[in-house]
């Protein structure tokens, strides 16, 4: 077996890494495809089960099926790079996403809808408005002036002793409304200060390890 292949079947599926034993569906490849250019990027192993044994598929086949879902299902259309292995007299498609942050990527639900796909940990999960919210001011983004109120030094205080914060929590502390709340946390990201991430408790904001000094 490839060496590379193998390396990246140890690593399981993940966040940037998803296998696909074959492609029986566009619409379902191209959420996967739309999930990777809207976050990290990412690379399909398609020919591979989800425990990791390699399956094989008719490599032009797939390729028929994986153009169609970026070319036809997914809007804007997103562009991959794809790589033939032959592992053990079976085939291997290694299809590489890039992340396009000039873009934001929809792909057809399960009911049709064309709905904003990104990749959370080892799904394809719709995203949500708050996401879509963040990603939007991070892709606008304009110059923004720091001032520290005494509400946002609290902010502060809470995420470096609790580690994460919701808006509906800030907006409570802070005795703020929730759009200023919400608004407020969204620019602590585009500052580079905070992060969105998925949690249990649903979205939260968590402290930017990088700007941590």
């Amino acid at each position: 077996m490839s060496k590379h292949i193998a390396n990246l079947i140890l690593q399981g599926e993940h966040q940037q890494l998803d296998f696909k034993h074959s492609i029986s569906d566009s619409k379902k490849i191209a959420r996967s495809l739309a999930a990777f250019a809207n976050t990290d990027g990412g690379t399909l192993l398609i020919g591979v089960k989800d425990n990791g044994n390699v399956s094989g598929v008719n490599s032009d086949e797939e390729y028929y099926m994986l153009e169609g879902a970026a070319r036809h299902y997914c809007k804007p259309e997103v562009k991959f790079i794809v790589t033939r292995w032959e592992i053990n007299r079976k085939v291997v498609l290694e299809v590489v996403v890039k992340p396009d942050p000039k873009h934001l990527y929809r792909a057809p639900d399960k009911n049709g809808n064309w709905k904003p796909f990104f990749r959370v940990k080892d799904e394809n999960i719709v995203a949500t408005p708050l996401q879509v919210k963040v990603w939007k001011a991070l892709r606008y983004k304009k110059a923004i002036r720091v001032r520290l109120t005494g509400k946002d030094e609290l902010l502060m205080k809470y995420l470096q002793e609790h580690k994460q914060i919701t808006v509906e929590q800030y907006s409570r502390i802070g005795f703020l409304p929730y759009a200023r709340a919400e608004e407020t946390l969204v620019n602590l990201v585009v500052m580079g200060i905070a992060e969105l991430k998925m949690a249990d408790e649903g979205e939260v904001f968590v402290l930017n390890p990088n700007s941590i000094q």
